[in-house]
């Protein structure tokens, strides 16, 4: 199935964790702080996915997660005890895909883990030139998951991803805050809207002057791609 990395620094739940998605097939790797977590991550260059513990010994989570996106733009999962709205919101700008809070349900999170996976996961259609979206110098290739700038590929986070080619599909038409979390968190996210600005936030960073001239803002509303 998956190769996945889990670093927490409590061992029973690093267990707790590996009894369950194994049994789903899946290979783990545990990792008990995050200097560890990153170490691993550099040695296996398959890795599927990795679910992070916030507060772990040497390197927290969130700067495990941001080390992990300069390279890679795997599903990252935190999962941590800290369920106020400012460690939640750190955590998507550091670049995570979800957030579960401890406690949490095992069945739960394997549910969380497939979806994420299944939605990351790369098509294995052929593709053609005919399924691309040209925006100028923005290629997007949605069976493959691939963004080009000026013929270089861009990395994002499956998140990033799922906004860009929602905002792209539709040159022009408004989308807001709202029906952005819908469609790509989710209808049962209660968290704030705020996670939406961050992302595209990040989007522009990405795609440097293409995403700052293109990516407009409707102020009080939502975003656009406008060409």
């Amino acid at each position: 199935m998956a190769k996945i990395l889990v670093a927490d620094d409590e061992q029973l739940i690093r267990k707790l964790i590996n009894d369950c998605l194994s049994k789903s097939g899946h290979e783990i790797l545990e990792a008990a702080d995050g200097l560890e977590a990153i170490n691993i991550f550099k040695k296996n260059k398959d890795i599927d996915m990795a679910l992070l513990d916030i507060m772990m010994p040497e390197i927290d989570g969130w700067e495990v997660c941001r080390k992990i996106r300069e390279t890679s733009g795997i599903p990252i999962v935190l999962v941590s005890a800290r369920s106020q709205d400012f460690d939640q919101i750190m955590g998507f700008e550091s670049g995570a895909d979800d957030y579960v809070t401890k406690p949490f349900s095992l069945t739960v999170l394997t549910k969380r883990v497939d979806a994420l996976l299944k939605r990351g996961a790369a098509p294995k259609e052929k593709k053609t030139e005919n399924d691309n979206i040209t925006l100028g110098s923005l290629i997007i290739n949605p069976l493959a998951h691939e963004v080009y700038l000026d013929g270089v590929a861009v990395e994002f986070t499956l998140k990033e991803y799922k906004i860009l080619l929602k905002l792209a599909s539709n040159p022009g038409r408004v989308y807001t805050r709202e029906q952005l979390l819908d469609e790509v968190w989710g209808y049962e996210y209660e968290g704030d809207t705020r996670t939406v600005d961050s992302h595209v936030a990040r989007l522009r960073t990405k795609l440097s002057e293409w995403g700052v001239n293109h990516i407009k803002t409707i102020y009080g509303t939502g975003y656009k791609i406008q060409m």
